[in-house]
């Protein structure tokens, strides 16, 4: 088991939160806890090209969006300004509704601009963390002790 501070949980987050395409691949090491980025023409290193399935690493697959998506929807709903929510939520409707979303947030909204980021940032790495527990490389209590220690913020 990994010791759960000496990992960077912002960089796991960062791998369960990218969905840009299949060029390249989040990784970490199980028994040093380094995250790496591997892309099919250079490899882990930058330079020299490797089958992902040769490394002894496990992979991070992102979260499906419909995670990320339904962060947006409690933000919304959960907000007690009930134009600015009927708003936000009025601009998740269909796709597009991340841009949408954060257009509304930052261009409408800019008192709602850091109670978005820290409930975003809370919940990313509370997954990143449960995503660790979840596959055997940090002990469950640390993982428990971590989620406790980081609740989300109260909204307004």
């Amino acid at each position: 088991m990994l010791n759960l501070d000496s990992i960077d949980v912002e960089e796991i987050a960062t791998a369960l939160a990218d969905q840009t395409d299949y060029d390249h691949r989040w990784l970490i090491d199980p028994r040093t806890g380094e995250v790496v980025l591997w892309t099919s023409d250079t490899g882990i290193d930058g330079e020299n090209p490797v089958e992902i399935d040769e490394l002894d690493l496990t992979l991070i697959d992102p979260l499906p969006s419909y995670v990320w998506y339904q962060d947006m929807v409690d933000f919304a709903e959960g907000i007690s300004d009930g134009a600015a929510g009927r708003r936000l939520s009025a601009s998740l409707q269909g796709k597009g509704a991340f841009r949408r979303f954060r257009n509304e947030v930052y261009g409408h909204h800019a008192e709602l601009i850091s109670v978005w980021q820290a409930m975003r940032d809370v919940r990313t790495r509370v997954r990143a963390v449960q995503w660790l527990v979840d596959e055997g490389l940090v002990d469950e209590e640390a993982g428990q002790r971590f989620i406790s220690d980081n609740p989300e913020p109260d909204l307004p």
